[in-house]
């Protein structure tokens, strides 16, 4: 199940619920059916890529990190696919009340249209390392992770809220797409080396190890520096700049992901770059909440 990755997860939600409320307004059945629509959304993923990589080959006896049940056998193949079955339908059933109730004012088109994207997520959890064509092979897994994590996790859900959407919330989305990139860098710079030898060619694996490292840096620095512009153009408050107290961690974890040479000694600072993006989601939204009030 992998829950070091859920806080990428809660964080879309959080943030996009955040900042509904900001824009006053805030609807707790959709924060309940958005939370529970991305963590079984997260978990397809993370069930579908142990099963996906277990099957080619890639989780071989070389690979860093967790142990994976496919891999190891402690799961068989028959119980991996009907445990993505039942991820599958939760995603479907929660996503299906979450639209229900969050587009029942905006009209049946809106509905349509999160029915597909509800349809694309699912699809997308499960088709990056299942199946011949597998865009996690190809290197498009950073790219998918920036929409899905931040522009439609954030933005979607704040339309739920709000049956409308501003550009400026598009800002912070994209830092949130940023960050979660990054955690996925981590994992494929800790990764490269079993990544090269099955095939697997991330954008890691395909652009080298440092080139890996300044993307690292240039995703960091672009996220927060959206989330300035952001503060920048709503700005009228100090208590605004709350999230500011996460930037050492950033800069903490960025340092050791470039200073350190050997790949399963970035296994740590994945969950760190996880946890700090949740505390990053939490701190904007109730700097945001707070300076209503200031």
């Amino acid at each position: 199940m992998r829950p070091r990755t859920l806080p990428l997860a809660l964080s879309g939600t959080l943030l996009g619920s955040f900042l509904a409320a900001y824009y006053e307004y805030f609807n707790w059945s959709i924060f309940i059916l958005a939370t529970i629509t991305a963590v079984s959304l997260q978990l397809l993923s993370n069930v579908a890529n142990d099963y996906g990589d277990g099957m080619k080959g890639t989780d071989g006896e070389e690979r860093i990190g967790p142990v994976r049940a496919t891999q190891s056998g402690v799961l068989s193949v028959k119980s991996m696919k009907t445990a993505i079955g039942i991820l599958i339908s939760v995603s479907f059933l929660s996503g299906l009340l979450l639209i229900i109730t969050g587009t029942k004012e905006a009209g049946i088109s809106y509905a349509l249209l999160f029915v597909m994207l509800g349809i694309g997520a699912i699809l997308s959890a499960v088709k990056y390392t299942v199946g011949s064509n597998s865009y996690g092979y190809i290197g498009l897994g950073d790219l998918f992770v920036f929409l899905w994590f931040g522009l439609v996790n954030v933005a979607g859900t704040f339309f739920l809220h709000t049956n409308f959407l501003d550009f400026d919330v598009f800002l912070p989305a994209a830092s949130l797409g940023f960050l979660s990139v990054g955690v996925l860098n981590i994992n494929n710079l800790r990764d490269r080396v079993s990544d090269k030898k099955a095939g697997k060619k991330t954008l890691v694996v395909r652009i080298g190890e440092v080139p890996a490292k300044i993307y690292q840096v240039t995703l960091i620095t672009v996220a927060i520096a959206l989330t300035g512009i952001f503060l920048f153009r709503n700005y009228f408050s100090f208590i605004q700049l709350l999230f500011l107290v996460t930037i050492p961690f950033f800069v903490i974890n960025l340092n050791n992901v470039v200073r350190i040479k050997e790949p399963k000694l970035l296994d740590p600072y994945l969950k760190r770059l996880s946890i700090s993006t949740l505390f990053f989601s939490v701190t904007l939204g109730l700097g945001l909440i707070l300076s209503i009030y200031a």
